[in-house]
């Protein structure tokens, strides 16, 4: 039954909206963040949003979980009213393929595709930017056509280059800076996904809508 409310440990509180990964719920949970801000308790410190669910945590000193909860579900009731604002729509350039894209052909051949019909079914379709996290500016894409589902990588590699995109499992995500990394890697965009010199810092925001756009194979 959802929502859900559980208890982790004696300072955070795990609120479950739904166990279904869609940009439906995902909005739900971004709405719900925003009459958070807005509506701010004394005690509690901060919230993580995710695909379907929210943490917060909270200091135990000030505020009572009872207090959070009701919070929590007064923002629940609220969130048919808030305004999400105008959906930012980009297009990322991808060279797939090749050195920028070096799982592509493992990719294809797991859903027995040609490598050619996987990248024209991810760049068909519209991506719905979910949450970000593990690296600054990490994108997770819902929207992942089901037929290009992948598993991750059995031993992940120690380097991934700045603007990989890759599969694993029903996702699709962009590396924003060189990192270790999972992945199933298709492409490679020149988008600079992360600055931290320039706010406000991230290309990409949760929300936002992204297509793939394939281009010419080069060298970055």
């Amino acid at each position: 039954m959802f929502p859900r409310f559980n208890p982790v440990g004696e300072s955070a509180i795990l609120l479950e909206i739904d166990e279904e990964l869609s940009s439906e719920i995902n909005r739900r949970v971004y709405a719900l963040d925003t009459c958070m801000q807005a509506n701010s308790l004394q005690g509690v410190r901060e919230w993580v949003p995710a695909y379907s669910s929210v943490l917060v945590i909270f200091d135990p000193l000030l505020v009572e979980i009872s207090k959070v909860k009701s919070w929590l579900k007064d923002c629940l009731e609220n969130i048919s009213n808030i305004d999400a604002g105008k959906t930012r729509k980009l297009i990322i350039p991808v060279h797939y393929g090749g050195e920028n894209g070096p799982d592509l052909a493992y990719v294809a051949s797991y859903n027995h595709l040609s490598p050619g019909e996987v990248v024209r079914r991810h760049t068909a379709q519209t991506y719905h930017v979910g949450m970000m996290g593990f690296t600054p500016g990490f994108t997770y894409l819902l929207g992942l056509d089901p037929s290009l589902t992948t598993p991750r990588l059995k031993s992940p590699r120690t380097l991934v280059p700045a603007g990989s995109v890759g599969i694993a499992g029903g996702q699709t995500g962009i590396y924003p800076m060189e990192s270790p990394g999972g992945w199933q890697l298709i492409g490679r965009t020149e988008m600079a996904l992360f600055d931290p010199d320039h706010p406000p810092y991230f290309l990409l925001s949760p929300g936002d809508e992204v297509q793939f756009q394939a281009v010419n194979q080069g060298r970055f």
